[in-house]
């Protein structure tokens, strides 16, 4: 047998064995499969799109001027109204039941008490002021009308999705791989690999092949849930957005790689894993955008895998860019998996 045929048999049978290691983990199919159809469920449902809750607003009304206000406020589909006493309407909005407190005086002004750092807070007292001005007979002097409109990829759900499907990418590259890798150096295994003609790169390139067989899945699992139960909209090309998954699952799992290439035990792998994910779970924008953070920390967030990883899913999906177009992204997604496998080969020990 020829030495290329042998090193492609024993790199099938390799990838074979990472295939059967993988299945054979009930855990790692539930956090793989499950865990973020589960997370995607949740995250629907409490930020579903509705109507915006109406603020509730308390009228202090003990005098015969101040009914006719109320009376304003009351017609206002968009307020709840409740006339308090003057004890109640304080405890009432220093404990945060009510948004705005108004404060009919004697001589027809209204004094408005309302917490100016709470949104709902300011909007209630701008639906409030206009309700009380249009009922002591203001009109507008320019006639408006209204075209409401959803439209699908303006939605969290539309958001957190390509979140989810990165933060899936890069939990199940990195645990998946690190573990593995670990695992087998706790127990003696790599030292048995040594005596084999087998060389390094066979053994780790046989990581990376594996990610592929569940990669399909994994993907459209996710995308497949997202499209049929919420709608998420795919506007990009699909097989660009393949690309974009299959690099980005190559980058990380070339991560775990370097991660697990000396860690001995899985305790100390765990610990270099959690690590590596936890910045980029909280700075790389799965479950909100990234550039909420400050300015200055900016361009190390825009280095990190996932936050490319996440910026070329939505834009593949929600906008339909173009892979041509997300050159910078791309780049580092691929600048991840070359540093990342390059260093493991240098930095693995089998012992």
């Amino acid at each position: 047998m020829s030495e290329r045929r042998f090193i492609e048999r024993s790199l099938a049978q390799l990838t074979l064995v990472r295939f059967r290691e993988f299945t054979r983990q009930p855990e790692a199919l539930f956090w793989t499969f499950v865990f973020p159809i589960l997370l995607a469920v949740g995250l629907g449902l409490a930020f579903r799109s509705k109507a915006p809750d109406k603020p509730k607003v308390g009228v202090v009304a003990s005098t015969p001027q101040s009914q006719a206000i109320l009376a304003s406020l009351e017609k206002d589909s968009s307020l709840v109204v409740e006339k308090m006493s003057d004890s109640l309407a304080a405890k009432a909005l220093r404990t945060a039941k009510i948004a705005l407190l108004v404060l009919p005086d004697s001589d027809g002004r209204v004094r408005y008490v309302y917490d100016a750092s709470r949104s709902e807070s300011a909007n209630a007292r701008l639906i409030a002021d206009r309700a009380i001005q249009t009922g002591a007979g203001r009109t507008d002097p320019v006639s408006v009308t209204e075209q409401k409109v959803t439209e699908k990829g303006s939605r969290y759900i539309d958001f957190v999705i390509p979140g989810l499907l990165g933060m899936n990418l890069m939990g199940s590259g990195i645990w998946g791989i690190g573990f593995a890798i670990v695992d087998s150096r706790s127990k003696r295994l790599l030292k048995r690999f040594m005596a084999t003609p087998m060389s390094r790169s066979e053994y780790l390139l046989s990581f990376l092949l594996s990610r592929l067989a569940f990669l399909i899945l994994e993907v459209m699992t996710l995308l497949g849930f997202g499209a049929l139960v919420f709608g998420v909209p795919l506007r990009g090309s699909f097989i660009q957005l393949a690309a974009i998954c299959l690099l980005s699952a190559l980058s990380f799992s070339a991560l775990g790689l370097l991660i697990a290439s000396r860690a001995k035990t899985v305790e100390g792998v765990s610990g270099l894993m959690n690590l590596v994910m936890m910045p980029m779970w909280i700075f790389s924008g799965v479950f909100f955008s990234s550039s909420n953070f400050p300015a200055i920390v900016q361009p190390v967030i825009k280095l990190l895998p996932l936050t490319s990883v996440n910026d070329a899913l939505r834009a593949n999906m929600l906008e339909g860019t173009q892979i041509t177009a997300l050159g910078t992204e791309m780049a580092v997604i691929v600048g991840w998996l070359v540093i990342g496998f390059v260093a493991a080969l240098k930095l693995f020990r089998w012992r």
